[in-house]
């Protein structure tokens, strides 16, 4: 059986689907978006403040919503602002510095696919499963292999280096991280 290629004008219209997060293990638009600043601002580092206007037109995204989550950024002691005609926003510290768990529990609170996986001690009392669940031990090893993995990256790693080749490390299904 002779396959045929499909017409290109069928590739080319077919869009690309827009996914958010709806599997089982998923972060909001406040990951997603806060992440794409975080990079920004990774970009940036050592250069003084930078506008919250380019760094929304820089990513397309929505210049108030990047007011609401460089707020919670701030309050994680991840950046500082400036006031003034040249005020803005920048890193605290090294982008080398910045875990991607810090930046994620920032922004989305603690990182556990279940309830009853939180790193709080008092989940006993939110659910009521607790003293006899069986399969606790599972939503704990999902937390830790993400929390693992985040915790395990920076955001200089995802901060391309001018003149270094583009080799952004990939996450194994063990969490480990690797080269490409």
């Amino acid at each position: 059986m002779r396959l045929r290629p499909l017409p290109t004008q069928e590739l080319s219209t077919t869009p690309r689907p827009t996914f958010h997060g709806s599997g089982a293990v998923a972060f909001s638009t406040k990951g997603e978006y806060g992440v794409r600043l975080m990079v920004q601002l990774g970009r940036r580092f050592g250069t003084g403040p930078a506008s919250l206007t380019e760094m929304a037109a820089d990513e397309d995204l929505p210049r108030a919503y990047l007011e609401q989550l460089v707020m919670s950024l701030r309050d994680a002691g991840l950046v500082s602002s400036t006031r003034g005609a040249h005020g803005g926003y920048e890193l605290t510290r090294h982008p080398s510095d910045i875990r991607m768990g810090t930046v994620l529990r920032a922004l989305e609170g603690p990182i556990a696919p279940m309830v009853c996986a939180t790193d709080d001690p008092e989940h006993g009392t939110i659910c009521d499963r607790s003293s006899r669940c069986t399969v606790n031990v599972l939503w704990v090893r999902v937390r830790d292999a993400v929390t693992g993995a985040l915790d395990a990256m920076t955001l200089a790693d995802l901060v391309p280096l001018p003149g270094a080749p583009d080799t952004l490390p990939t996450t194994t299904l063990t969490g480990a991280l690797t080269a490409p």
